[in-house]
């Protein structure tokens, strides 16, 4: 597996694999051809059918338009073999003759890859065990915790990055928490996060506690929907959930910093096993491989939150996907926001369960971390397209703009 720190991306929404992805390939592209008089890009797939309301075609503008023309075409029926997330940039010379064409797939969470054998994109492999019950053995023999498996594989840095991520979830907390209006877009839809945080304050602790838990999500969650500054856990969709149930736990329960980035880095592993073994692309496997990774994330980083042993931890993660099994991933009018935001909050709060159920038993259990992820896997291949990020079905057909 590689380090945590290709899944944990800090930068702006809406979408990681929409935005976040093809602004990294354009800006590659450019550094291989800065004296090109001209581009062509062309989407494919997924990032074609939703790339408008993800704002796919502006990422890729804003970087290559202020050193040349840029051609979009779009290809929302055309699916190459390996991704859904498919680009071809093309680079021209003064006589119009074509310098490069390159071919690459936004494979989620801000990932790149060129193809299925080796991605020379990303950071090399540094973790020797890629799946849950390696791990989970190795920790019951050491008598280690997750997070001591992420500090014996990453560099030292590692912990530097964390305080970083951390810092900048709980800004996105803050600003969402601020603001209020209307999200860009057609959808006409307000913000909610400020209201949720104010109206929680009038209520009795438990629903109270609750109520904290969906405005964090939501303040996240809209600050990606407007484009601000979040971090990928493990995509921008699901930005949301992560930080959520972590800032809950520091505020109510004067976690210190020092755990709370102990936390992140075995919501990080979580996620990289998920991202390893299966995808976290709602473009291949539907809303299941965001949200629901980030439910898993977010339940194994509580558990270890309230000393939970690596059974236990285990166990949270296991529970906090397999109960998203089968989500799909259908915006409404192309844009990160109906049913996403929502859904991050609700993922917190289940999340919260998970740790909560985990607590009350030993950790054994009948179906493993890793048999959810197969499954996962699976079932998000045997989704039919409309129904992964397409915006052709579900929630998305036939919407009417207001």
């Amino acid at each position: 597996m590689k380090s945590i720190k290709e899944l944990y991306r800090i930068g702006t929404g809406p979408s990681s694999s929409h935005t976040m992805g093809p602004r990294k390939a354009a800006e590659q592209f450019l550094e291989r051809h800065p004296d090109a008089t001209r581009f062509k890009v062309t989407l494919y797939g997924s990032l074609a059918a939703t790339g408008k309301g993800h704002m796919t075609d502006v990422a890729i503008i804003d970087t290559l338009q202020p050193f040349a023309p840029v051609e979009i075409v779009w290809q929302p029926k055309v699916f190459l073999p390996f991704h859904p997330n498919a680009m071809t940039f093309a680079a021209f010379n003064e006589k119009d003759s074509l310098i490069e064409n390159w071919t690459v797939y936004s494979v989620g969470g801000g990932a790149l890859a060129e193809n299925k054998e080796e991605s020379t994109i990303e950071s090399p492999e540094i973790y020797t065990m890629g799946n849950m019950t390696e791990i989970l053995d190795w920790c019951e023999k050491t008598g280690k915790s997750y997070w001591e498996y992420v500090k014996e594989c990453e560099n030292s840095d590692i912990w530097d990055y964390l305080a970083e991520v951390w810092s900048t979830m709980k800004d996105a907390i803050h600003r969402g928490l601020d603001e209020e209006g209307v999200l860009p877009g057609p959808l006409n839809l307000r913000r909610k996060a400020s209201t949720y945080f104010i109206r929680a304050s009038g209520y009795k602790q438990t629903l109270q506690s609750r109520g904290l838990v969906f405005a964090y999500a939501l303040a996240v969650s809209e600050e990606n929907a407007s484009g601000g500054k979040i971090v990928t856990a493990p995509t921008c969709g699901s930005c949301g959930v992560v930080p959520a149930v972590l800032y809950h736990l520091f505020k109510s329960r004067s976690f210190s910093e020092i755990r709370m980035l102990r936390a992140l880095a075995t919501a990080g592993l979580v996620g990289n096993i998920v991202k390893t073994n299966a995808s976290i692309s709602g473009a291949e496997v539907g809303c299941q491989g965001e949200v629901g990774v980030a439910c898993a994330m977010a339940s194994a980083a509580a558990s270890q939150l309230f000393g939970g042993s690596p059974a236990q931890i285990e166990y949270a993660a296991e529970m906090g996907l397999e109960h998203h099994l089968g989500m799909t991933c259908d915006p409404v009018c192309g844009l990160v926001q109906i049913p996403c935001i929502e859904r991050n909050a609700y993922a917190a709060a289940r999340a919260l369960d998970a740790n909560i159920f985990a607590s009350f038993s030993d950790g054994i259990h009948r179906v493993s971390f890793d048999k959810v992820v197969q499954v996962m896997k699976q079932t998000g291949h045997d989704l039919p397209s409309l129904y992964k990020e397409t915006g052709e079905g579900g929630l998305a057909k036939d919407y009417k703009q207001m």
